[in-house]
């Protein structure tokens, strides 16, 4: 897990959202004839149809009388699902940057055409929701609680109570082909044509990436890859369990700097904390930071430290998205670049 994650996850008791909300009046349904399914008039039509249901990764069922027209999710669910065909009506989490552009986390998703209900940690504003007649509620989950990614602990009842059945994906301690699969499977669900040729192919290239992952690792195993997020006063440097990207990387024989378990102890197995100074404590030849709009940017790391790292140096520094969006589409990329950086990696540590 990033800093950003782990920071989050220990402030739910401190950020609110928004306090004690009413959920004041809400507004009656008006129907989403014009949402977009991205499939054929059938599927179309199948997408208002029912009944539906869907088993998540906590084990439990959501179940509506039709198949879901008002979707809130996630905003990188929402991401997924668009490139599926499956649109979004509501968003939470990272969606708008200052400038009005889109997050690094909205993929492809045109953000003007959403309700975003929360844009920051903590936030989910309860009567917008609400006002958006919801069918449904999908996010992640980033532990073996099933905690529900970006929906506020302390206003979860009032957010279940408005009535939509919730949908959480795992991305915990899994390798990345599975919840890939799960966002296909719910995807379909709600209506997408996983048969089409775009997403036929998509996943055709996500394989091919895989594979060519795999060979220039076999071609460069000693080539060390550290994987690393920036704050203002801390380096995090990541270990390569529980999250889905680094544990399907490692299988497929990326040679990552690993931190002893005792130094990953604090943040619950997930990174190590390390004050700028120390940002030289382990080797590596390849880098690959946080690109969240959560961490600072390479480019704007100022550290002398930082500047010094022999892969820094030798401009072997990559991105990385702790949260990938969950498509063949957006998650092909990550294989191709990361077996790009290491095909090309001069040996530097």
């Amino acid at each position: 897990m990033s800093n950003a994650r782990a920071t989050h996850l220990s402030r739910r008791g401190i950020l609110a959202a928004g306090g004690a909300l009413g959920l004041g009046a809400v507004l009656a349904a008006c129907g989403d004839d014009d949402a977009k399914s991205g499939g054929s008039d059938k599927e179309t039509t199948a997408a208002k149809s029912g009944p539906w249901t869907f088993k998540d990764d906590r084990g439990q069922t959501a179940k509506t009388d039709r198949t879901p027209a008002n979707i809130v999710s996630f905003i990188g669910v929402a991401a997924a699902l668009h490139d599926y065909g499956i649109e979004s009506k509501g968003v939470f989490g990272p969606t708008r940057l200052k400038d009005g552009k889109a997050d690094v986390q909205a993929g492809d998703l045109d953000i003007s055409k959403v309700t975003v209900i929360g844009n920051e940690w903590g936030q989910f504003n309860i009567e917008k929701y609400a006002a958006l007649s919801p069918d449904v509620l999908i996010t992640t989950m980033f532990d073996a609680a099933g905690t529900l990614w970006y929906v506020p602990e302390e206003s979860k009842k009032k957010i279940l109570a408005v009535g939509a059945p919730s949908v959480g994906i795992s991305v915990y301690d899994v390798q990345l082909p599975t919840p890939l699969q799960r966002m296909l499977e719910l995807a379909k669900s709600l209506g997408a044509d996983t048969t089409s040729s775009t997403i036929t192919a998509a996943k055709k290239r996500f394989e091919d990436a895989a594979a060519r992952l795999r060979a220039a690792t076999k071609a460069k195993p000693n080539i060390k890859v550290l994987v690393g997020s920036a704050s203002q006063d801390i380096f995090y440097v990541s270990g390569s369990n529980l999250s889905i990207d680094l544990e399907y990387f490692k299988g497929l024989g990326v040679n990552f700097v690993e931190p002893a378990a005792s130094a990953l102890k604090a943040s619950g197995g997930w990174y190590e904390n390390l004050s700028w100074e120390n940002v030289d404590k382990y080797g590596a030849d390849v880098i690959m930071m946080d690109n969240r709009t959560s961490a600072i940017q390479p480019a704007d790391i100022t550290e002398g430290t930082w500047k010094k790292l022999p892969a820094v140096k030798a401009g072997q520094v990559i991105a990385r998205n702790p949260e990938p969006i969950l498509s063949y589409d957006k998650c092909a990329p990550l294989l191709e670049d990361l077996a790009k950086a290491i095909e090309s990696a001069t040996k530097v540590s």
